[in-house]
């Protein structure tokens, strides 16, 4: 593997989808996440706006998303903005999808077993 190719093993992506899943296991971040998606590009004022979170909340809730790769913020001016970052979930899709087929081929190897042996 070259040096600029990132590494993409199997344990490495179910520990990045489980890093997702862990982020998005919370109703705030869940619900930060969605208004992001339906939004665009948000403000913490914006974010916040019709809520009884506090700014200091939302931020480390964007905070752990951002860990997570879910969002990224950019500055304009003194303000941070934030958007979604779909390839992390992307990444978690195809991670449940080859957990999915391991599942296909387990049950499928015992329906095979269990009418063989009759």
């Amino acid at each position: 593997m070259s040096a600029a190719q990132p590494e993409t093993s199997p344990a490495l992506e179910l520990r990045d989808a489980a890093t997702v899943f862990a982020a998005l296991g919370d109703e705030t971040r869940l619900r930060l996440v969605a208004a992001l998606c339906a939004g665009g590009t948000m403000s913490i004022a914006q974010l916040t706006a019709g809520s009884a979170m506090t700014r200091q909340a939302v931020t480390k809730h964007l905070q752990v998303l951002a860990q997570a790769g879910l969002v990224r913020d950019s500055r304009a001016g003194r303000e941070r903005l934030w958007q979604f970052e779909p390839g992390q979930v992307e990444a978690a899709r195809r991670s449940l999808e080859a957990i999915g087929r391991q599942w296909d081929f387990a049950l499928a190897k015992l329906k095979l077993a269990v009418e063989t042996s009759h």
